[in-house]
């Protein structure tokens, strides 16, 4: 059963002078059609939604797919900078561009 929820132009022009919306005839009555619409839709799902069902985030149930945080052979910091154009106490040496001073 679908419930007909329906919000007047004046409730609307209420609500614009509340929130200080300049809204001229038209967009009074279409936000009327518009409030309406969205009210309907929240009472269809408060139909549905019933006391015994458990609020969640997703509709079905998650299982955590990462891996395992391990060790892994990786670049020696000399192979990682052995490329780099300008290295500083085993970092990277970039130009300054915030004219920091030291």
């Amino acid at each position: 059963m679908v419930l007909m929820t329906a919000i007047t132009r004046d409730e609307v022009a209420h609500l614009a002078r509340l929130a200080r919306l300049a809204l001229d005839e038209g967009e009074l009555d279409t936000l009327a059609v518009q409030l309406g619409d969205i009210l309907t839709a929240v009472t269809k799902v408060q139909e549905v939604a019933q006391g015994d069902i458990p609020p969640s985030s997703h509709a079905l149930p998650l299982t955590n797919v990462y891996r395992p945080d391990e060790a892994r052979p990786c670049l020696t910091p000399e192979q990682a900078l052995s490329g780099a154009p300008a290295v500083e106490d085993q970092r990277f040496r970039v130009p300054r561009i915030l004219g920091e001073e030291e």
